[in-house]
């Protein structure tokens, strides 16, 4: 018997600190809390919720796209909660492409049975969920500058994080444990380095990311706020760069603009800017404006893209935990960074259920529990910048896009089981990452066969016709 129950006391709870208030930081704080830990959450920011000028706002966000997983995830930590957030969601059900012209667009549905993904804005999240901590007393330090860590290589010694304020004053806290979630530069990443063999490695994409603004149509015999169709995510695709647009509740786009550095550092000057701009997407410079291009131009920051691979996430001792874009940055162009984040949390939780709240086993076991998944969805976000800017105007891709879709839909359930690789990554929250790769690449062999086998077949047909005629004309000439 413990001295606590020789007591009759009931044992404190274990202490987790979070740095990074972030999206996947606050679920993390607010799943460890629902689980009974005492969470305190640091963030470098000022509190996001008292920011009311959009002006002020971080310009380097990419308009969130909300799938399965990362619907699944929020449900799981609070059902009320997800639904809070989930209603101001705006359903998209496809690919909006517009043409060069500015005067053509072709939808391209994602789902087999009408499936959506959902758009929504990643500042308004975040909000979300920081006024979710507040309203679940977890403690939140703003303006909080992670300077050190140690005790981590210890075994019987707390975690003793150091921290500078906006006031230039040093703290201290400890705490039993430590997650990280403070993207891809992490400060935690960097200070677990010298206590155990992390692989590490990050790599910069030849891209950059401009944010734009379509706003609400204020037409008022319009009828919708809407300018351009809510439904649907818009991409302009142009080969070696692109515009996409994502819809808000208010009835305005988040659009972004990505491109290799060269074409951007290729424009001199605002007036430039304009021209170019005008030349590739006519419809959206319309809605655009040109006094917004010449003002993004001269004022808005240009993102980076990043790539991060870590291994492995913990600490030998199980102490500390990397998830979310500290471990494992992506590039957005799956639209899964998130939704991926957000399943950390998932699993990280299930994995602590699994081990009886034993917090130093599920980070011991967590990254090769993860590893697989995060290195599939991390590639292939990479390779879909190339769909997404190219290949969604290429006839044969359509083609076979077309003949995935039709397998999925009307075989599916009846002769075999036939998914498209969208649908298994966006609308099946219960098939990993990585099998869902494995089954693409069996779909793909089958894809490849029948597209030999028509062709070949289309040979044969086509030579025994030009034969016929041929026997025939001769035959009616001599």
């Amino acid at each position: 018997m413990t001295d606590s129950e020789r007591r009759g006391s009931i044992p404190q709870p274990k202490t987790v600190a979070i740095v990074g208030g972030g999206l996947v930081g606050c679920l993390a704080a607010l799943a460890f809390q629902t689980k009974g830990y005492n969470v305190t959450l640091y963030d470098l920011r000022p509190d996001p919720t008292l920011i009311t000028d959009r002006s002020r706002k971080n310009l380097r966000s990419i308009n969130l796209a909300v799938s399965n997983r990362g619907i699944r995830a929020l449900q799981y930590v609070d059902e009320d909660m997800a639904q809070r957030i989930l209603q101001h969601i705006i359903p998209m059900k496809g690919r909006m492409i517009h043409d060069k012209t500015g005067t053509k667009q072709e939808s391209q549905l994602y789902g087999l049975f009408g499936e959506s993904i959902n758009s929504i804005d990643r500042s308004f999240l975040n909000e979300c969920l920081i006024k979710e901590l507040k309203e679940a007393k977890v403690n939140i330090h703003f303006n909080h500058k992670l300077t050190k860590v140690s005790g981590l290589g210890r075994q019987d010694e707390l975690i003793t994080l150091s921290f500078v304020n906006d006031n230039h004053e040093f703290i201290t806290a400890k705490f039993d444990y430590l997650i990280g979630a403070d993207g891809a530069h992490s400060q935690v990443r960097y200070q677990m380095q010298p206590s155990m063999r992390m692989n590490f490695s990050q790599k910069y994409i030849d891209m950059q990311y401009l944010e734009l603004y379509i706003p609400p149509n204020e037409d008022p015999e319009a009828q919708s706020k809407f300018s351009i169709d809510a439904n649907h995510l818009h991409i302009w695709p142009r080969h070696n760069f692109m515009l996409i647009a994502l819809a808000n509740k208010d009835g305005s786009f988040t659009s972004t603009f990505f491109s290799p550095w060269s074409v951007i550092e290729s424009i001199k000057s605002s007036d430039e800017f304009v021209t170019f701009f005008a030349s590739n997407f006519p419809d959206a410079f319309k809605l655009i404006g040109e006094e917004q291009l010449k003002s993004v131009f001269e004022n808005n920051p240009r993102g980076s893209l990043m790539q991060v691979d870590v291994y492995p996430y913990s600490d030998p001792l199980g102490k500390s935990l990397l998830i979310g874009d500290a471990a494992h940055s992506m590039v957005p162009f799956y639209g899964q960074g998130m939704n991926c984040g957000f399943e950390d949390v998932r699993v990280l939780m299930e994995l602590l259920e699994k081990n009886e709240n034993n917090v130093t086993t599920t980070f011991q076991q967590y990254s090769d529990v993860r590893k697989k998944d995060l290195d599939a969805i991390c590639k292939l976000a990479l390779d879909n910048y190339y769909e997404m800017s190219s290949k969604v105007t290429n006839v044969w891709y359509l083609l076979r896009k077309k003949l995935d879709y039709t397998l999925g839909r009307y075989l599916n359930g009846r002769l075999i089981q036939w998914l498209p690789l969208y649908t298994m990554i966006s609308f099946r929250d219960d098939i990993p990452y990585a099998k869902a790769i494995a089954i693409e690449k069996r779909q793909a062999r089958i894809l490849n066969r029948i597209e030999y086998g028509t062709i070949g077949a289309i040979g044969i047909f086509a030579a025994v016709k030009a034969a016929t005629y041929w026997h025939n004309y001769y035959a009616r000439n001599h």
